[in-house]
């Protein structure tokens, strides 16, 4: 197998993932697999469970046709508008994460413009899984008492 061109174009997640899906679909009928497919099939298994956990199991080709055609507003690089597609930034500090030199090229107003772009033309999780973060950090905060009062029952000599 011949590489041809390296960097014909840039896939999204969500690109990625439905591909993965119709390789997924299309392997059932196959007999008695060589080493090789069972090798892609382990690779193929794990990228999707990975990719259903990110925003591209919520997306569609509609969603990212209208992201696209809104972003066209903005003046980003295609990459920068790729990362947002797949990242599905939520708030400004990601937003100057993804995009490079955000402070210069970005006002705060179109910072929000942005953030309301994606909110409205990508889905993104439900509220119900952010309690899982505030729990997690609630366990946090208890273990950081308990040790607090063990701490305190010690006695330095």
């Amino acid at each position: 197998m011949e590489v041809i061109n390296e960097n014909a174009g840039l896939l999204s997640n969500l690109e990625v993932f439905m591909l993965l899906k119709d390789i997924q679909a299309g392997r059932g009928n196959q007999q008695k697999p060589n080493k090789h497919q069972q090798n892609l099939a382990t690779v193929t298994y794990e990228t999707v469970k990975y990719l259903e956990r990110t925003p591209c199991a919520l997306q569609s080709p509609e969603n990212v046709s209208a992201f696209m055609e809104a972003m066209k507003d903005f003046n980003l690089t295609k990459a920068e508008k790729l990362q947002l597609l797949n990242q599905r930034p939520s708030s400004a500090v990601e937003i100057q994460l993804l995009v490079e030199e955000s402070e210069e090229r970005l006002t705060e107003e179109e910072v929000y413009q942005l953030l309301s772009v994606i909110a409205t033309h990508l889905p993104g999780p439900e509220p119900d899984t952010m309690p899982q973060a505030e729990e997690q950090s609630e366990e946090v905060e208890l273990e950081r008492e308990e040790v607090e009062e063990c701490d305190d029952s010690y006695v330095a000599i």
